[in-house]
């Protein structure tokens, strides 16, 4: 009963204080008498925490440090440390968010051309509804060349360009620091594939050798006049650069759908103001939608003019889908004005290398797979499927994922993620907040300075080149030599217990019944 007497009449704030001024005064007459190196330790300790515990309770913004001076400090801590404590110590193998610790790992092993080879069976529970499966063939084929390519361009294009089935997604320089950006673009050199620059523009470190695929954002960064609207002089001169092999006109992104952005002042040094071509050390925004053309129909003609202003380039757009009308009229419209892209890029609602907030990242757009299907049926039900490419983006990592999407439509996919974790990436998810530990998603150079580019691009490299093995492996057990030949019968996925249903009778066979009516 005098404890709860006690506490009732003082509180925990005033026992800590009252606590620490004791240890205080016990620290300062032991110095006093001894005048050991224990006694200015203790003192020193003593000192610090009354500093600590009159801030806590002098504060107002955080009642629990006023309550419980010092103490509360911790709560902070445990809380700052909570996703390394988790990934280390109590995720299990397949628990991991967004990419689990399995995932990571073969990313991790292919870069470093390491083992790649997991024992002692599935982790994974194949009777849990929603778990997707191949049917493998008794009678595999055998793939020698791995290299597996795709030809991007229609008919009203002069230079089409060939195409890895896996490349560099999307990412800007200013979002990752220019190391990062060097080793993959040299990576993509190395490995024979394509690096997309993301909407920041153009920079120095995206011309390392590697072929780019220009990303054209809202901004219109690198190619924009100084009202912000795009620019067609800057546009065909940066476009007609050699490395650049195609154009992507960005709609929207699975991160953040409908969202535009933000450039802080000081994020906008005078390199960066160079690359994008806006004014240094300004806050700069870039729209949620575009001003070069508000409707499918100026959407359309706008291809046209990107494709004449780079001489025949490949010109295509990235889409998030939300609205099924909106992407329907855009097709519509290209049968209209009879101007078509030569590729468009589906990004899952799950992607997410773009710091966004937590509606747009969780509750906006369709996911990947259901957007890639919607997309195929479109351009097959209107006769489009042969005159334009689909390219996939959004948790493609492993040669599963990619002969998954390829079932479902895709020509081509794109890795951001996965490529970050060529680099080193940790998943420590921070990379909106400039802190980014291995030095990819910062532009602090003392966090970047130690980001070997000789080593990382390597490992870019390997990582796509032992992906591509895989998927070789992979496609010839289920009875495939060329990715092009994988069809959606292929794929299953548990729907109920006890029941599985094909991609195929999924997705597809309402569409085969209307062709055949």
């Amino acid at each position: 009963m005098f404890h709860k007497k006690f506490l009732n009449r003082f509180t925990f704030g005033q026992v800590t204080i009252a606590a620490v001024f004791i240890y205080l005064a016990y620290s300062l007459v032991t110095l006093a008498l001894y005048q050991s190196l224990a006694g200015i330790i203790n003192t020193l300790i003593s000192g610090f925490l009354a500093y600590l515990a009159i801030t806590d309770l002098n504060q107002t913004k955080h009642t629990i440090r006023k309550n419980y001076p010092i103490f509360a400090r911790f709560r902070y801590m445990f809380e700052s440390i909570r996703p390394e404590m988790r990934q280390y110590f109590w995720e299990g193998e397949l628990d991991g968010k967004p990419f689990n610790r399995r995932e990571r790992s073969i990313v991790y092993q292919r870069a470093k051309n390491e083992k790649q080879t997991v024992s002692f069976g599935m982790q994974d529970d194949p009777n849990r509804i929603g778990y997707e499966w191949a049917a493998h063939s008794v009678y595999p084929k055998h793939v020698d060349d791995t290299n597996f390519r795709t030809l991007i361009g229609g008919s009203d294009c002069k230079q089409p360009y060939s195409a890895s089935v896996y490349n560099i997604s999307a990412m800007s320089y200013g979002a990752l620091s220019k190391k990062a950006i060097t080793a993959l673009n040299e990576g993509a050199k190395i490995g024979g594939f394509a690096h997309n620059t993301g909407e920041g523009g153009i920079s120095q470190y995206h011309r390392s050798g590697g072929d780019l695929i220009w990303q054209i954002g809202t901004g219109y960064f690198g190619c924009r006049d100084a009202k912000g609207f795009f620019d067609e002089a800057l546009f065909e001169e940066r476009a007609n650069y050699p490395e650049v092999k195609m154009i992507e006109i960005k709609l929207s992104q699975g991160a953040k759908p409908g969202h535009g952005g933000l450039l802080p002042a000081e994020k906008n040094t005078v390199e960066i103001s160079q690359i994008r071509n806006i004014t240094p050390h300004t806050t700069v925004h870039s729209p949620s939608a575009h001003t070069a053309f508000t409707n499918p129909q100026e959407l359309v003609q706008f291809i046209g003019k990107l494709r004449f202003l780079s001489n025949g380039k490949p010109v295509g757009f990235k889409i998030c889908i939300g609205r099924r009308d909106e992407f329907t009229n855009i097709i519509k419209a290209m049968m209209e004005a009879n101007i078509y892209p030569d590729f468009i890029t589906i990004d899952g609602a799950e992607g997410g290398t773009g710091a966004a907030p937590l509606e747009f990242i969780d509750y906006m757009g369709m996911a990947l797979n259901d957007a890639l299907v919607f997309a195929n049926k479109t351009l097959i039900e209107n006769g489009l499927r042969d005159k334009i490419k689909l390219l996939a983006s959004g948790r493609i990592i492993s040669a599963f994922d990619i002969a998954k999407t390829m079932a479902l439509g895709a020509d081509a996919c794109y890795s951001a993620r996965g490529m970050m974790f060529a680099l080193g990436c940790i998943q420590a998810l921070q990379c909106d907040s400039g802190h980014c530990p291995v030095g990819i998603a910062t532009q602090d150079e003392t966090l970047y300075r130690s980001l070997d580019v000789t080593d990382k691009r390597m490992r870019v490299a390997n990582f796509h080149k032992n992906t591509m093995k895989a998927l070789g492996e992979f496609i010839s057990a289920i009875g495939y030599e060329k990715p092009s030949e994988i069809e959606p019968k292929t794929f299953h996925k548990r729907v109920n217990h006890g029941v599985n249903k094909s991609f195929q009778e999924m997705y597809f066979d309402q569409l085969d019944t209307r062709k055949k009516q």
